[in-house]
């Protein structure tokens, strides 16, 4: 170790505060944060430090250390979070965290509220309940909301346009306060039942019903009664089916996590009001010490607008927990505790967040393994050059040389790589003519600069038979890129009708390799013919949508683009808004009128020429 670095480890200050680890070339590659700075740099660098590998090939690295001071930990904190976030440093932890969580929303300060299902949790004082990993799972709760506890589904503005309550009433689905069939004290009781049912105070639910119920059969209100009863039989059964996790209820979430040498498996369970409503696993690279990347882990994961809970559980001590927990409170507008349980029923739930992630990584090698094998198979049977880690497949979408799109679709190790996922608007080829579309779409996929930056695939897979294939083939070698990947099309299955019989049957799907006549056959519902399949389907899916959606786009435009008093800025709006022809035709007066630059007149007279017969 140079002599000026041991020199400015032993002068670094016993406060609080944030370091940077910079390599020879000045490039900072790893951040952290210290309760007292000179205490924790000693650590990596003393006689006794850590002697992992990991630790000591990081240190090998540092040429200099610069440090940030602070006045307290939690500062320490944000300080640390900002400078990873601005840094990117090598060894920190990268939370690539692109899922998608849901949550149901509900803001009680709204005339008669209602659910709505968001992506964001804001500050904003509204309800939200969840996290849920997929929209489909946020609308299957929401819809046992809505049988149990009829809210409105629509907009107010838009439901009071109507000239009668909507389906959903007619279903017992919805209590239409728009049309004053409720009052607005019933429907608050409605939606602080469907709160609590959310939170798990299922019990304090029914309670609260069965006594309404008592007093309006006691009063003779017998309709009033038989609703209270239809209400307590629909929530009974449900609470019946929800498995009560921790007694009291309150929202938890639980850490577990699983260390394989450089990979870090952590589980995230969802406890929601006492019941266990989810979980979330995350795959990650650390390089350092277990609990430094739990807590890294934590940080940036409640860093954004992720619902804060009640309290955190972790299977181990992590430093500067209680500036976290504190930091958290702020952001959340509540106290957050930060807790490692040593018994009871939240050790064994972190015990179970453990396992999970154990078993994930598990499963991660098992089907790294079996891609492996699918893709080293379908290397041998296609007589490859190469292992097909990466394949890529493109479409061409046109209907008679209209709004035509190409797609390109990536699979990275025999799963889909979306994040390479590509469209393409054909601006140069006029009609139907889809061998000059799929060389336009070549050509900009393949030009230098895009090649640079996105590298080649091992094998590019196209749509069709020979005929396709030789085409494709004319223009990879037209663009110089010949033998630089391999390049093979997939055509589908077609119907063949024996001519000595009535029978008809389904050849199978067919790989045609360049330079050879006769297909390959692969063995119908094999592993490798299923993946190219799958890659062939999706590339045809991704092109339609994008298809479909510059068409609808079209259909609005040339629907409205006439019209008197709707202008270029009025027509974006529409576009913007309402997407799609179908929506904007079902779409009310009032609904047209909120949209930004319209008013009444011009809604009006857009409906009625959008309706005229």
């Amino acid at each position: 170790m140079p002599m000026n670095l041991e020199d400015k480890i032993r002068q670094l200050p016993t406060s609080p505060g944030v370091y940077l680890m910079r390599d020879g070339k000045g490039e900072i590659i790893y951040v952290g944060k210290a309760r007292n700075l000179r205490q924790r740099v000693r650590t990596y660098f003393g006689a006794t430090g850590d002697g992992r590998y990991h630790v000591r090939f990081l240190v090998a690295k540092v040429a200099d250390i610069e440090v940030m001071l602070t006045d307290t930990e939690k500062e320490a904190l944000l300080l640390e979070n900002t400078l990873i976030k601005q840094h990117h440093p090598r060894y920190n932890l990268d939370l690539k965290d692109d899922k998608t969580y849901f949550s149901l929303r509900l803001d009680p300060r709204e005339e008669f509220p209602r659910f709505s299902i968001v992506r964001k949790v804001p500050r904003d004082g509204a309800r939200y309940f969840g996290p849920y990993s997929s929209a489909t799972a946020a609308r299957v709760v929401l819809r046992q909301i809505t049988r149990m506890f009829p809210l409105r589904h629509y907009p107010l503005k838009a439901c009071m346009a109507r000239k009668r309550p909507c389906l959903y009433h007619q279903i017992g689905q919805c209590s239409a306060p728009c049309h004053g069939l409720i009052s607005a004290a019933d429907y608050a009781l409605l939606a602080e039942g469907a709160t609590l049912f959310l939170e798990g105070k299922g019990k304090q639910l029914v309670a609260e019903f069965k006594r309404r119920m008592a007093e309006a059969a006691g009063a003779m209100r017998y309709e009033e009664a038989a609703r209270w009863r239809n209400l307590l039989s629909s929530i009974e059964v449900t609470v019946e089916k929800q498995k009560v996790v921790m007694r009291g209820g309150g929202d938890s979430d639980v850490v577990g996590y699983f260390r394989d040498g450089a990979r870090l498996e952590l589980a995230l369970l969802f406890i929601r009001g006492g019941v266990l409503s989810g979980s979330r696993l995350f795959n990650l690279t650390w390089e350092l010490d277990d609990a430094e990347g739990v807590a890294s882990f934590l940080r940036q994961f409640y860093s954004g607008e992720t619902f804060i809970p009640d309290e955190i559980l972790l299977p181990l001590e992590i430093e500067a927990a209680g500036a976290l927990a504190e930091l958290l409170g702020e952001a959340r507008g509540k106290k957050v505790a930060i807790a490692r349980p040593q018994r009871g029923v939240k050790w064994e739930l972190v015990k179970l967040a453990g396992k999970n992630a154990a078993a994930a990584l598990r499963e991660r090698d098992e089907a790294a393994a079996s891609a492996e094998a699918v893709l080293e198979e379908l290397r041998q049977r296609l007589l490859l050059s190469r292992l097909p880690q990466r394949i890529e497949c493109y479409d061409i979408s046109t209907i008679q040389g209209r709004h035509s799109v190409g797609s390109g679709v990536a699979f990275a190790g025999a799963r889909p790589d979306k994040a390479s996922y590509r469209r393409y608007r054909i601006r140069d080829v006029q009609g139907q003519d889809d061998f000059a579309m799929l060389a336009e779409v070549f050509s900009r996929r393949f030009r230098e600069e895009k090649v640079a930056k996105e590298g080649l695939p091992d094998l590019v897979v196209v749509d069709g038979g020979i005929g396709q294939l030789n085409a494709a083939l004319k223009i990879v070698t037209g663009l110089g890129l010949a033998g630089r990947f391999d390049l093979v099309s997939l055509a589908k299955s077609r119907t063949v009708r024996d001519a000595e019989s009535d029978t008809i049957a389904k050849s199978g799907e067919r790989v045609f390799l360049p330079g050879r006549k006769n297909p390959v056959v692969l063995r119908q519902n094999s592993a490798p013919l299923l993946l190219l399949a799958a890659i062939r389907d999706e590339a045809h899916r991704f092109a339609i949508e994008y298809h479909r959606t510059l068409r609808g786009k079209a259909g609005v435009t040339s629907a409205i683009e006439e019209l008197p008093g709707i202008g270029a800025k009025r027509r974006t709006a529409l576009l913007k808004h309402f997407g799609s022809l179908q929506r904007l035709l079902e779409a009310s007066v009032e609904e047209i009128a909120g949209v930004e630059g319209m008013n009444r007149a011009a809604a009006d007279k857009l409906h009625g020429s959008l309706h005229e017969v």
